[in-house]
């Protein structure tokens, strides 16, 4: 089936796309695969509108509903290939099947990476979190508990040092630490613990209290961050149209219109270099999708489609 856009990635950014080019009446297709950091997130607190929160997964439910209530398709597959054939794109899913479109939006975005410890799971987003920037607010004057890897989680934990003076960083994965943050930690009096984790502790669902370390000892908390770096940049597929991205994978775009080095093809959220946010990547989905809108306006010319041209 033909489409004007496809869309690759369900999240914040796809969706907010798929809202604005299906208030445009464009013929639009999202594909998303139901995976993402935001289908993990328990509660978003920094977002204009909701103050007491909302979760990922409710938010993606209410945009997918407003999208498609605009006349935008939803599948629920994975993209496992896109090739440029004949001007147009061409791409094929898991579920081996094939859609055609006259632009693409990679939305994608990025995993956090993250061992699979009992209880970690249910507490992120609502008493533990991921993103300083977002969610530093939270651990304001509490006792917080940074589970992380070497480097990573010993600069989280620095970084958190300016919301509360009680942190301590446990090093699951007794990665090496350099002696520069070494020697902050010890400025800061963050206590360091280089010893693996056996589960997350909960005083009630989704509510953190701490960890149980593999040695048996327990180190009760308020709040918890998870720093382990190594996070997926889902810009595989990008990489086979011979899209630029960056050492660190992820995509590079133009700043005003989001369109990616491959004409035809945009990027926003997560995916795109730039500080990973849900309002930005909310903010991007709708730029890349004004600047799609132009293109598909003016293939329509080209190939004598008058729709919606005045």
């Amino acid at each position: 089936m033909d489409y004007e856009c496809v869309i690759i990635g369900g999240g914040i950014a796809g969706t907010q796309a798929a809202i604005q080019l299906g208030r445009y009446a464009h013929n639009v297709l999202v594909i998303d695969a139901g995976v993402g950091r935001s289908t993990i997130c328990g509660s978003y607190r920094n977002v204009l509108g909701w103050p007491d929160g909302i979760s990922g997964p409710k938010l993606r439910e209410i945009g997918r509903k407003q999208a498609q209530s605009l006349g935008v398709s939803w599948v629920t597959d994975e993209v496992v290939e896109v090739d440029c054939q004949d001007g147009q794109f061409v791409v094929r899913t898991k579920e081996r099947e094939l859609f055609k479109a006259v632009t693409i939006l990679f939305a994608t975005g990025v995993m956090d990476r993250f061992p699979e410890l009992p209880n970690l799971r249910s507490c992120l987003g609502s008493t533990m979190y991921v993103c300083p920037d977002c969610d530093g607010y939270e651990v304001k004057n509490k006792r917080t508990i940074v589970l992380g890897s070497g480097d990573t989680g010993a600069y989280m934990a620095v970084t958190l040092s300016g919301w509360t003076d009680k942190i301590i960083y446990v090093n699951h994965e007794q990665a090496p630490i350099c002696s520069e943050l070494h020697s902050r930690l010890a400025e800061l009096r963050i206590e360091v613990v280089a010893e693996p984790i056996e589960q997350v502790l909960c005083a009630a669902e989704g509510m953190f209290s701490g960890i149980c370390l593999a040695n048996g000892r327990v180190i009760t908390g308020e709040r918890g961050f998870i720093a382990f770096g190594g996070n997926e940049v889902r810009s595989s597929l990008a990489s086979r149209l011979k899209i630029e991205r960056l050492e660190n994978k992820h995509i590079m775009v133009d700043p005003r219109t989001k369109m990616t080095s491959v004409p035809n093809v945009w990027a926003a959220g997560d995916v795109c270099a730039h500080a990973e946010q849900l309002t930005i990547a909310m903010g991007e989905g709708a730029q890349a999708a004004i600047w799609i809108h132009k293109t598909i306006m003016n293939w329509r010319s080209a190939n004598g489609d008058t729709r919606h041209l005045h």
